[in-house]
């Protein structure tokens, strides 16, 4: 499906496509001498990657994209985003490619961490608070469900990302540590512990660095992740000794799962070990970046093309926090608006903050549908920039909804709808032929506006009484819509709105449609009047006015 479009994506200004194009760049600088990197560029650019990479044995081994997870929590809306926002980036490259250039998308799991603070959202709270500070996958499981906390966060991981459709590889850190995959770079941590000590140490505060070591010992005795010094370094037998929590000085080695790295050199020694071509992380954690680029050049590896995106905030402006629990969580998004919705609010501007609460949804949902209207009719060059092509991987659907989301809020509160078989009524004769089954997307699309209407609009509804002038120019509208035929359409309609609101000396214009809303339907403002009543029904509006007017 990506055959063809490199020409396209050479040029194209989406930021998945620049994020692309620097992660190409990033692999033929890496894996190719100056001379072969010339060579695969004039093929690539000639539209011949698939003979590059037949060419260069280094180009067929597959591009890794990496994403993180805390292994401690359940999935979240960050972990949605960094999911999706990566999927588009890989979309892009292999577009840019023509799919010719192997690729995947690896969801990294930190199962190995110590659990550090009991989670107050989980049952049996004294079961975990016996077994803090061990490794989340050797930490009971409070559910009972599986072999442990970190097994159970893990089928939660991926259950979440199955639901979504992404494609991805799971890695878990416990697995990797403990079979030995990463035994060669440890073995090079802890060669390189001065150098990598010389990175971190300018970093901590001074009571932090009398006790940092990058490797953290997994105590033999209580089976602990330690946070102690590490007293002796044996290169010759790839271990450390430190002072276990009895007193007693301990050696293990760095390899097979006897110790954890800490968190910054960990990154670093991950993206080494697994050859990490590109990760995105956020705004917050762009030292963490500088710091983790450093420990990887030290353990010899090339630091990942990396993309910082910016936070969202609340709705007072406040960073959204896992652990204060504020902002939105992509169940909450999920009962108002379409997973599409989420993506393509995950698509817009990634390097600018802004917020994520419930009032974006509406807006959301009719912006993407508006770009899902617009993709077949535009140019193929137009169609790679449009978000639909991205939200769904280079394969948007052929329709989306005939309705807005704005447009079916409005025919719910109008028409008190509290069912969709209410609102069905509606729309089965403003779309002939349409039904659940073949207008899936317009099915949901009620659903949700059912739900936010119910939860957000409703609670708020305040009608007002019209003006003087409001009132006349309201009886006018009356007037002239019962001069229309019963069938015409929400352009004629929308016609007649515009004439009255001029004729009755409307200025601003927009005056005229917020006095409609605030007085027929209690909110100050909603979609293009003429498309509300002309599935709402001619009679029906009439009759609504008459029932606002009195």
């Amino acid at each position: 499906m990506f055959e063809g479009l490199s020409p396209l994506a050479r040029d194209a200004k989406a930021w998945p496509f620049e994020q692309a194009r620097n992660l190409l760049s990033r692999v033929l600088r890496v894996r190719l001498t100056d001379g072969e990197r010339d060579l695969a560029v004039t093929l690539i650019n000639a539209g011949k990657t698939d003979e590059a990479v037949k060419t260069f044995e280094a180009l067929q081994k597959p591009v890794l994209l990496e994403t993180g997870y805390g292994a401690s929590g359940l999935p979240h809306i960050g972990t949605f985003g960094e999911v999706a926002r990566t999927t588009m980036v890989r979309s892009a490259f292999r577009a840019l490619t023509d799919d010719a250039m192997p690729s995947r998308l690896i969801s990294f799991s930190d199962d190995m961490d110590g659990l550090r603070k009991v989670p107050t959202n989980v049952p049996n709270p004294e079961m975990l608070a016996e077994d803090l500070d061990k490794p989340l996958t050797v930490v009971r499981d409070p559910f009972g469900e599986y072999e442990s906390f970190g097994a159970h966060n893990n089928a939660r991981l991926n259950a979440f990302l199955d639901s979504f459709g992404f494609e991805y590889d799971f890695y878990s850190s416990t697995q990797c540590y403990r079979s030995g995959r990463f035994d060669e770079t440890l073995l090079k941590a802890l060669e390189k512990f001065d150098a990598i000590q010389a990175i971190m140490l300018p970093s901590l505060g001074e009571e932090r660095r009398a006790t940092y070591s990058p490797f953290l010992p997994i105590s033999p005795r209580t089976g602990k992740v330690l946070q102690v010094p590490t007293l002796e370094r044996h290169v010759d037998r790839g271990t450390i000794v430190f002072r276990d929590e009895n007193g007693e000085l301990t050696e293990v080695p760095v390899t097979g799962g006897g110790v954890k790295m800490q968190w910054r050199p960990d990154w670093a020694m991950r993206w080494t070990a697994l050859g990490v071509d590109y990760e995105m992380s956020g705004k917050d954690l762009i030292d963490s970046v500088r710091l983790s680029n450093q420990v990887c050049k030290v353990l010899g590896g090339v630091p990942p093309e990396g993309f910082h995106y910016e936070l969202f905030m609340d709705e007072h402006n406040l960073k959204i926090s896992k652990t204060k629990g504020n902002g939105l969580s992509v169940e909450e998004w999920l009962r108002y608006g379409a997973p599409e919705s989420l993506a393509y609010y995950m698509f817009q501007s990634p390097k600018s903050a802004r917020k994520l609460y419930f009032d974006v949804i509406p807006k959301a949902s009719d912006e993407y549908l508006q770009q899902l209207d617009a993709f077949p009719r535009q140019e193929p060059a137009a169609q790679v920039n449009n978000p639909a092509w991205h939200v769904h991987g280079g394969r948007p659907p052929q329709y989306g909804s005939p309705v807005s989301f704005s447009l079916m809020l409005n025919l719910v509160s109008a028409a008190d709808a509290g069912t969709k078989e209410v609102l069905w009524g509606f729309l089965s004769r403003h779309i002939p032929g349409a039904t659940p089954e073949n207008q899936p997307l317009l099915d949901r699309l009620a659903g949700y506006a059912l739900n936010y209407y119910e939860d957000f609009v409703k609670p708020t509804k305040a009608f007002r009484a019209p003006t003087d002038q409001e009132r006349a120019a309201i009886l006018d509208l009356r007037a002239r819509l019962a001069a229309l035929p019963a069938e015409a359409d929400a352009e004629t309609i929308q016609n007649e709105v515009y004439a009255v609101g001029k004729d009755a000396g409307f200025e601003p214009l927009r005056a005229w449609f917020q006095a409609l809303y605030e007085v027929l339907l209690g909110q100050s403002q909603g979609p293009r009047f003429g498309s509300f009543a002309e599935i709402f029904g001619l009679d029906r509006t009439i009759a609504l006015i008459d029932e606002k007017l009195g």
